[in-house]
């Protein structure tokens, strides 16, 4: 998936997914560090759409 296409929810979910798999142990040593850099990359997007979520309902607020 790539940042434009996944949802707020859908990066939640595959984060909970991964971490969910690192805390059973389930991961060798090459997928843990594929799937740490995966997270970062989910956490950004999450941080990015809460970001511009924030900004649009202070535009809407300034406008009432």
């Amino acid at each position: 998936m790539t940042k434009a296409k996944i949802s707020y929810s859908e990066a939640v979910a595959e984060i909970e997914s991964i971490l969910q798999k690192i805390e059973e142990a389930k991961l060798d040593v090459d997928e843990l560090a594929e799937k740490v850099k995966r997270v970062t990359d989910l956490l950004k997007i999450c941080r990015d759409k809460l970001h511009n979520t924030e900004t649009q309902i202070g535009e809407i607020l300034d406008q009432e």
